[in-house]
């Protein structure tokens, strides 16, 4: 789609907008997490086609109000993700003096209802999934989302050498989240089994802990481990659409339940040795 002919003025050949918009979109990038570049690049490089030939300084509001308009038919948590990151480049853009005005800034994106409730999984739904889930791989990557409250970016990141034995049966993992902040997990004892249980024995510290059945030692994407958590939930006969993120949910709310300090499932593990964790709260997993 592209903007009316109203809105376009002065317009440079699309071949002389190109360079502009990959310039700044490299330096808004830069420093940027590969998990978070994963998700925000395709909206960016699709907002950039929808708004050919117009050079970046020269999207109006009304521009802005029709791309939006354009994704009327996803969900409004969607839409506002998706706005969200077009708002952050050209806020940037502005900040760095490449645009005359943050045009993003103007634009209200209605808020959508908060619909946490409905993602939250009851406990006894996550230990069925986890109990029907007979591939190893596959099992250690819903108990791992689900033991330790990581997200899909996070799991796919695990190497082994972010796995480190606590005692004879236990363990923690150390992920990398977002914004590069990096925080020790403390896992069960039948998480960190099936986790040692897949461990291949010439296995490298560097090696990823989920490989893909697409090659030897490359990682699972996030696309893969959503595929691996849906069929789970399919198999348990659960209808909802199940996201790895149902599983960080379920595991706050779950350790809230039991009686988790809530600084426990907020805070940040920056020390290599956490004696406590939110997943030790969890029953059954």
């Amino acid at each position: 789609m592209k903007p009316p002919k109203a809105l376009v003025k002065a317009m440079p050949h699309p071949k002389n907008s190109g360079p502009e918009w990959d310039h700044i979109i490299e330096i808004w990038a830069h420093g940027r997490p590969e998990s978070t570049m994963y998700v925000y690049e395709p909206v960016i490089r699709h907002f950039q086609t929808f708004c050919r030939p117009l050079r970046i300084g020269q999207i109006t509001l009304e521009v802005l109000q029709k791309y939006e308009n354009s994704w009327s038919h996803l969900k409004p948590r969607t839409v506002k993700r998706k706005m969200a990151t077009v708002k952050s480049l050209l806020g940037f853009a502005h900040r760095i003096g490449s645009i005359p005005f943050d045009v993003g800034r103007a634009l209200r994106v209605p808020k959508p209802p908060d619909d946490l409730a409905e993602k939250i999984l009851p406990a006894k739904d996550i230990r069925r999934i986890i109990k029907l889930t007979t591939v190893p791989r596959d099992q250690a990557i819903v108990r791992l989302l689900y033991s330790a409250g990581i997200r899909a970016s996070e799991c796919s990141g695990l190497r082994w050498i972010d796995c480190r034995e606590r005692g004879r049966d236990d363990g923690q993992v150390t992920v990398l989240g977002k914004g590069n902040k990096t925080r020790t997990i403390l896992v069960s004892k039948e998480t960190w089994k099936s986790l040692m249980a897949i461990r291949p024995p010439d296995a490298r510290p560097e090696d990823p802990v989920f490989i893909s059945r697409k090659g030897t030692k490359r990682p699972m994407d996030r696309t893969a481990i959503t595929k691996v958590v849906r069929e789970a939930a399919r198999r348990a006969e659960i209808e909802a659409h199940v996201s790895p993120h149902w599983f960080r949910h379920a595991h706050a709310t779950h350790a809230l339940d039991n009686g988790a300090p809530l600084t426990l499932t907020t805070q940040r593990y920056l020390h290599v040795n956490p004696e406590d964790s939110s997943s030790q709260f969890l029953v059954g997993v």
